[in-house]
């Protein structure tokens, strides 16, 4: 009886040990399961991360497409631009004339000038043109009246104009004798000269400036 008590003991003994293994290999499995998620949230943010530096690649890829295609579309842009511009008149492409345009009871006489656009294209103008009496005198320049001076297109075989005032010679002498007029469109060099419409004889003056002055382009009007 008493190998059987000992028996009986190893056994239970060893069933003890045995029953502590496995409580501990499920301990074990136990703290491997919070470590599960943690380590799919890294793979995640891994996954994530990837996903964040692939849609970089991807954006950068589409940055590179748009500023390639946005360089097109300015280079196209400024080819149509390129051909669109409309560059200024040019004295050679104008063909200038003036007239008499005094009305009666007016102060000062007034010439009027006008530019035809004749160049076969259109082309732009602006600003004061520069204008010279020829006198018996010498050369007599005008002055620009202050007026605000806007910018427009010249179509092709349209007009525009502008005034040239001056005093009339009501002083009884014979006064400075006018010969001839110079006109230079605005932003040229190249002039041409005209006969002189108005009255013959301007005032003589004490020299205190030139009595002649001159409008921008297309401020008058053909009659007015």
């Amino acid at each position: 009886m008493r190998v059987h008590k000992l028996t009986f003991a190893a056994l239970a003994v060893a069933a003890g040990l045995s029953l502590t293994a496995c409580q501990n290999d499920n301990a074990g499995t136990g703290q491997s399961d919070p470590s599960s998620p943690s380590s799919a949230s890294s793979s995640g943010g891994g996954s994530d991360s990837g996903s964040s530096d692939q849609g970089g690649a991807k954006n950068s890829a589409g940055t590179s497409s748009t500023t390639n295609s946005g360089g097109t579309g300015t280079a196209a842009g400024t080819g149509s631009n390129a051909n669109a511009k409309v560059s200024k008149c040019r004295t050679d492409e104008l063909e200038i004339t003036a007239m008499d345009n005094t009305i009666d009871g007016d102060p000062d006489g007034t010439v009027v000038v006008t530019l035809t656009n004749h160049s076969g294209r259109d082309c732009t103008i602006s600003g004061y043109a520069g204008v010279d009496l020829k006198t018996s005198a010498g050369s007599l320049s005008a002055k620009r009246t202050g007026q605000q001076a806007g910018s427009a297109i010249l179509k092709n075989g349209k007009s525009t104009y502008f005034p040239v005032n001056y005093p009339f010679n009501k002083s009884g002498g014979s006064g400075v004798r006018i010969t001839g007029l110079v006109v230079t469109p605005p932003d040229e060099t190249k002039s041409v000269t005209l006969n002189w419409p108005g009255a013959a004889t301007l005032p003589v003056t004490d020299g205190s400036g030139s009595p002649v002055k001159v409008g921008p382009v297309g401020s008058a009007g053909q009659g007015g």
